[in-house]
């Protein structure tokens, strides 16, 4: 049965991947929700600028819902965002979860107490699977967070393709980054009408993580 919805978007690979199999699986978007730090310019754990956000929403077709927050005030934000898409019927929020207990069960417990359904198209499905999946659908998802206690920023620009995979679990990093080994962004991809005209800049240091500018080229 058709069900509307709306997504965690964080930009990257996974919540792009669990967009696209949402709507395949028949449901129809609303709309992408994304959190922000408190007076910060750029999103939670990806780090990316709101123009490169919308920039992909308008490609999508789709409005794009800014919630700010604390870490204290996450929950609540998020609650609150997610009850005004309640109250105008929309039933699903898509996670883009795959195997992370934790994530899932605080998805569910927040999704349930706003009035709608928490719904994880990747949950369970081997990670390498997924990959696979992503590249083989030719979504173009380009590193730009790396946790250096884990793995070299010399893999911030890399774009996931096969090779790559490779190359990480050949180093003993999960090729998924799962567990916030590093984080992506989505340039390209069967959601979005044209792909995003991203430029890549200098390298932040964010405490023990690096991550690359990312912008939209001039005049786009």
């Amino acid at each position: 049965m058709t069900k509307s919805f709306i997504i965690s978007w964080s930009g990257g690979k996974d919540s792009a991947l669990a967009y696209f199999r949402a709507v395949r699986a028949g449901h129809a978007p609303f709309g992408l929700l994304t959190m922000f730090e408190e007076g910060g310019d750029r999103s939670r754990s990806h780090g990316l600028p709101e123009e490169v956000l919308q920039a992909q929403a308008e490609r999508m077709g789709m409005p794009l819902t800014i919630g700010r927050a604390g870490w204290e005030t996450y929950e609540a934000e998020f609650k609150d965002r997610l009850q005004t898409f309640s109250s105008q019927g929309i039933e699903l929020c898509v996670y883009g979860d795959i195997d992370l207990e934790g994530h899932k069960e605080w998805a569910e417990k927040v999704t349930a107490a706003a009035g709608m359904e928490a719904y994880h198209p990747l949950w369970q499905e081997p990670r390498k699977a997924l990959l696979r999946q992503l590249i083989e659908e030719e979504f173009q998802a380009v590193i730009t967070v790396v946790d250096t206690e884990r793995m070299s920023e010399r893999f911030l620009g890399r774009t996931l393709t096969a090779e790559l995979m490779d190359e990480l679990e050949a180093l003993g990093i999960d090729a998924c980054g799962e567990e916030g080994e590093f984080h992506t962004v989505i340039a390209d991809g069967p959601i979005f009408v044209e792909r995003v005209p991203l430029e890549f800049g200098d390298v932040i240091d964010v405490g023990r993580h690096k991550m690359l500018d990312v912008t939209l080229k001039a005049g786009k």
